[in-house]
C-alpha cells in the first residue's frame, strides 16, 4: 500500500471514536483493500489515540478531576464508571484503572493485576463496576491483550506450518530464551534463505499493518538488535504495509512483506 493510499484511508475512517462497522467496511469496498487490513489500520489508530490519552489523564489535575467526580456523583449502578468514562472521552478500563490507582486499594497489587482478578477487589460496588467496564470495553483492557496475543500466536502458527512444509530448519523464541538470549526474533534460522536475492537469517511476525511510526518503533525496540546478532532478516506485516518503508530498510538488510514467501533458496 503507497502511502499516498494509506493517508486517504485514515482521512476516510476518521478519528477511531466515532468509527463505526459501515464505515471500515465501506473503507475495504472504496480502496479495494481487505477488510482485515483496514481493521488493522483502523486498531492502530485506536492504540494511538490511547497513548495519547493515557498521557493526558495521568496529569495531576486530571487525576483529581476524575477522583472528585466518582466520590461526588457515584450513585452505585454498575454502569456508573462506564458512562463516566464516556462522559469524559476515554476508554472505560483505562478509567477503571485510574480510579483503583486513585482510591489506593491496590495492597500488595498493581492496579493493572487487579483488572486481571477483579475479585480481588474488596469494594463490592467498584468491583461491579469494574466488571461491567471489562465487558464493555472493545478497545483497551486486559481482554483486548488476550484477544491481540491470541490472533498474534495463531500467525506465528501459520508461519512456522509454513516453515516445515517447505522443510526449513529453525528455532523458535522459546527454544532461543532456553539458550540464554534475551532479545529474539521470533524465528531464527537454522540454515540462512535467499529471498528475492537477500539473505534471510531470521524472521518477526507481526500480526499487524505496518505504518510509518509503528515500524520505526519497531526499528529501535526489536529490528536493529536482531540485524546486530543474527544479520539481515525478514519482518512479515500480515495484514499489509507501507510500500515505502521497504524501500528505506531492505538494502540495510531488514526486508518486509506480508507473507511468508512461497520461492526461496537455501544458502548451504
Amino acid at each position: 500500500m503507497r502511502m499516498e493510499l494509506y493517508q486517504e484511508i485514515i482521512k476516510f475512517i476518521g478519528p477511531p471514536n466515532h468509527t463505526t462497522g459501515s464505515t471500515l467496511k465501506d473503507a475495504s469496498v472504496r480502496f479495494g483493500c481487505q477488510y482485515n487490513t483496514i481493521l488493522a489500520v483502523y486498531f492502530q489508530q485506536v492504540q494511538k489515540r490511547l497513548k495519547r490519552l493515557s498521557y493526558h489523564h495521568s496529569d495531576t489535575h486530571a487525576k483529581v478531576e476524575h477522583l472528585k467526580f466518582y466520590e461526588t456523583q457515584n450513585d452505585g449502578r454498575k454502569e456508573f464508571v462506564y458512562e463516566m468514562a464516556i462522559k469524559i472521552g476515554i476508554p472505560p478500563v483505562m478509567l477503571s484503572k485510574l480510579l483503583i490507582e486513585l482510591l489506593g486499594i491496590t495492597k500488595n497489587q498493581t492496579p493493572t493485576q487487579l483488572l486481571r482478578d477483579i475479585n480481588a477487589i474488596e469494594d463490592e460496588c467498584l468491583r461491579q463496576q469494574v466488571s461491567y467496564c471489562l465487558e464493555n470495553d472493545d478497545q483497551f483492557g486486559p481482554n483486548i491483550d488476550l484477544i491481540k496475543k491470541s490472533i498474534g500466536d495463531d500467525y506465528e502458527c501459520i508461519l512456522k506450518d509454513k516453515l516445515t512444509f517447505m522443510n526449513i530448519s529453525f528455532k523458535d523464541e522459546n527454544v532461543l530464551r532456553t539458550q540464554g538470549y534475551d532479545k529474539t526474533p521470533d524465528i531464527l534460522l537454522t540454515v540462512p534463505i535467499a529471498v528475492n536475492n537477500y539473505v534471510i537469517n531470521w524472521i518477526e511476525s507481526k500480526a499487524s499493518f505496518g505504518d510509518d511510526s509503528t515500524h520505526k518503533q519497531y526499528l529501535r525496540e526489536q529490528y536493529w538488535s536482531y540485524w546486530n546478532r543474527f544479520g539481515s532478516g525478514l519482518v512479515i506485516y500480515w495484514f499489509g504495509f507501507i510500500d515505502e518503508l521497504a524501500d528505506q530498510t531492505s538494502e540495510k538488510g531488514i526486508i518486509i512483506m506480508d507473507c511468508m514467501p512461497s520461492k526461496v533458496t537455501t544458502i548451504v
